[in-house]
């Protein structure tokens, strides 16, 4: 049977979106790829003609996530500067959306534990991050990679904490002390 052109790219496409998802919102290790595929409306055996393995998966998805990262970094960079990339990433909707938000701040501990490969890919993409952001610091910043990795460190745990606690009132003001230490990081 012949399928019309574009099937597997969409298919592929498909499996991606929804890995990314279940990823964030779930955990890499939760998330078997029966439920990738069933929530791609696609059966298990549809997997492997586009990833070797899930661990192929997870490290795709990790680096489509962060170069979507960056992205959103470069708009925000455009739109307001850094203090506006810091206040849309510390945001309630941000906090209260992990499948669609940072895979930093949804991953990092699984991230640490996946194939060495992961990893690089996983560093590669978070360094062009940095580089980012340091390009953006104000010129007579002393050292913009240890002020753009502090930023980073700030941001990613803030979010982490605003999601663990319980009660909102609590998360709201980890969010806002979080976003007033990276833009103190940010000051010349």
């Amino acid at each position: 049977m012949r399928y019309e052109k574009g099937r597997k790219d969409a298919s592929r496409s498909r499996i991606m979106e929804v890995a990314a998802d279940r990823f964030r919102g779930d955990g890499i290790a939760a998330t078997g790829l029966a439920s990738i595929m069933s929530d791609a409306g696609l059966t298990n055996g549809a997997f492997y003609p586009h990833f070797q393995s899930k661990a192929a998966l997870v490290r795709e998805c990790v680096a489509t996530a962060l170069e979507g990262q960056s992205g959103q970094i470069a708009e925000a960079l455009a739109s307001g500067g850094l203090t506006t990339a810091i206040d849309a990433y510390l945001s309630a909707p941000h906090r209260d959306n992990p499948d669609k938000g940072c895979a930093s701040a949804a991953l990092l501990p699984e991230i640490a534990r996946e194939a060495s490969e992961t990893r690089q890919v996983y560093t590669e993409r978070f360094m062009t991050l940095v580089r980012q952001v340091s390009a953006a610091l104000p010129p007579q910043t002393g050292n913009p990679e240890a002020v753009a990795l502090g930023i980073f460190a700030t941001l990613i745990g803030a979010l982490q904490l605003a999601r663990a606690v319980d009660g909102t009132e609590l998360s709201d003001r980890i969010l806002a002390a979080g976003a007033d230490a990276a833009r103190t990081l940010i000051q010349p």
